[in-house]
């Protein structure tokens, strides 16, 4: 054998190895480096992302001002979210893609239907729409398009790699983490969104890698931006006790306002989808430009907005006034398809709530009343984890912003009542599920699905097969049966693919006791057979089950697609593998 043929073959074994190890659900190095490869590259592409939008918001806002709407004339701030709409739809529709999904939506669909499969030019319509809307000030942010970059960045890096779909759809968790991370200075927030609310799903095999990118994507965000906190965060103190009821009073209202906001977004969504996506976005841009000239601040992320929420710079009715615009902005943004987040809008929302019920507090019991940012910085949390069924995540966040650990009682009992309010008293899922409702779409999983779909076919598969065709020679059979290792299983060649297998033993049995004949027909002797299916290496056993399930059979071969056109058979795969996966 030459030099390279040597070569090629270990490179082939390495691979294959490599590949079994990713399939196991017990893997850790091999995921945990691909996962800080995945921060890497997720950083470098979230810095390019804010630094495309804010040039261009440096160059046409005044006084080089990075979110300054408020100083645009009232020409420009009306007809600059206009223009972007129909330039975000004619982009859309060129592409032949106007009832495409972007975003956080978009993800959770891929990892729902597609094991993780993020395709190409959905990330380059959300680069460069999401860029579009920023700059144009609609009421969207930065974080859903975000995560989608991140996600799309470790699927597409896997997908090169050719992994298993059980690391796909994790490398596609690491994006996300990373996306957050990167987005908020916020890595440990960015870690429990990713499994909280995408990979829904909290495993240490799954942890180490989305760590790892998270923790690296905000360190490239840090190296480029500098480790400044997102938002001016004041003095912090609960003064009193007293001032719980509030807090409970908060809590609730941003319950009800993130179940209206949520029911707002998706009833546009669900009406105007049969509309051309172009009219869609143009109308969005009309909402917004109208909402723009009485309430500039509600243009753009807000993350201004929220500042000067949070250091009391608003008075009372200039709060009201930019909650209500906010969110009727936001929810034609959301519902008509402005493909960028709604992270940022739930956060200024939130953050704008807090604040009015800082000033019924200071006005009912103004000797014991924190101060408003402590109020604001409660209901950005609480309106993030209710809008986006996040709790946990929302509170890291709230706790890495403010470096403070006194937040967590307030803030853990507003988020806690919000959400029961959102979930339990009005019945709303949360904004990302009810959105893939409108598109006839479900996003849950069961304990028991969750946990196959972290385990690979290819960990589990038994290689102990032969393959035969349905007419053999008594030599050639006796040969399968006595190769190493011993085959249990004989599949049955058809075209195009195999279809019977029998076990080994009723065939061994049929040659010690049945008719002494030079050729066998295997579809014709009298020995159990069972009907068989294929699934693909990359499958999960997740896939692998509902394989079953559809087909009524209970055993799969495994194969692969070396060259088009060109199947290999691995191993097979029987129901009781998988269910003992999940006696252990």
């Amino acid at each position: 054998m030459t030099a390279p043929s040597l070569l090629r073959q270990k490179l082939e074994h390495w691979k294959d190895a490599l590949f079994i190890t990713l399939s196991d659900s017990e893997a850790k190095l091999q995921p945990a480096i691909l996962g800080l490869v995945v921060g890497l590259l997720t950083g470098v592409i979230i810095v390019a992302f804010r630094l495309l939008i804010e040039v261009v918001q440096k160059l046409i806002l005044p006084e080089a001002g990075i979110e300054n709407f408020e100083q645009l004339g009232g020409v420009m701030r009306f007809c600059l979210p206009i223009i972007t709409g129909i330039l975000i739809g004619w982009l859309f529709m060129a592409q032949g893609s106007g009832s495409l999904t972007v975003g956080v939506v978009h993800v959770m669909e891929r990892l729902s239907n597609f094991h993780g499969n993020l395709p190409l030019r959905p990330f380059f319509l959300q680069f460069i729409g999401a860029a579009l809307a920023l700059v144009g000030g609609h009421s969207v942010g930065r974080e859903g398009p975000s995560i989608h970059l991140g996600a799309a960045a470790g699927s597409l890096l896997g997908q090169r790699m050719q992994v298993p779909n059980n690391t796909l759809r994790l490398l596609a968790g690491c994006g996300t983490a990373a996306a957050i991370g990167a987005s908020f200075n916020t890595p440990l927030a960015g870690v429990i969104f990713a499994m909280e609310v995408v990979l829904m799903e909290f495993s240490i095999g799954s942890f180490i890698p989305v760590i790892l990118a998270s923790v690296s994507a905000t360190s490239i965000s840090i190296a480029a931006f500098g480790n400044h906190p997102v938002f001016t965060i004041p003095p912090f103190s609960l003064d009193s006790l007293l001032e719980l009821p509030f807090v409970v009073l908060l809590g609730l209202l941003t319950g009800a306002v993130s179940t209206l906001l949520i029911t707002a977004s998706s009833q546009t969504a669900a009406k105007t989808k049969e509309w051309p996506f172009i009219v869609r976005t143009t109308l969005a841009g009309i909402i917004v430009a109208f909402c723009g000239l009485v309430f500039p601040q509600v243009m753009g992320i807000g993350y201004d907005t929220i500042n000067g929420a949070m250091l009391g710079q608003f008075t009372l009715w200039a709060l009201i006034g930019i909650l209500v615009f906010k969110m009727i902005a936001t929810s034609a943004a959301i519902g008509l398809g402005i493909p960028a987040g709604v992270i940022g809008p739930t956060l200024v929302i939130g953050s704008t709530l807090g604040a009015i019920v800082g000033y019924l507090s200071i006005t009912f019991f103004p000797n014991i009343t924190s101060n408003l940012g402590v109020y604001s910085l409660i209901g950005l949390g609480a309106m993030m984890a209710a809008t986006l069924q996040a709790p946990l995540a929302a509170l890291l966040a709230m706790l890495e912003l403010t470096n403070h650990p006194e937040i967590i009682l307030p803030g853990m009992l507003a988020i806690v009542i919000a959400e029961l309010t959102r979930s339990e008293l009005f019945k709303q899922p949360s904004i990302f599920k009810k959105l893939l409702q409108t598109r006839g779409l479900d996003y849950s999983a069961t304990p028991m699905s969750q946990h196959l779909t972290r385990i690979g076919v290819a960990s589990v598969m038994d290689n102990r097969f032969a393959n035969l065709p349905a007419s053999v020679s008594r030599f050639k059979l006796k040969e399968a049966l006595k190769q190493t290792p011993i085959p249990k299983w004989i599949l049955i060649d058809a075209d195009p693919q195999p279809d019977t297998a029998i076990p080994a033993v009723e065939l061994a049995r049929y040659l010690k006791e049945g008719e002494e004949t030079e050729t066998i027909e295997l579809a014709e002797i009298p020995v159990q057979r069972r009907t068989v299916a294929g699934i693909h290496l990359r499958a999960t056993l997740h896939e692998a089950e509902a394989k079953m399930h559809q087909a009524g059979i209970q055993l799969l071969y495994v194969f692969d697609t070396p060259a088009p056109d060109f199947l290999r058979i691995k191993g097979v795969l029987r129901k009781e593998t998988i269910e003992s996966s999940y006696r252990v």
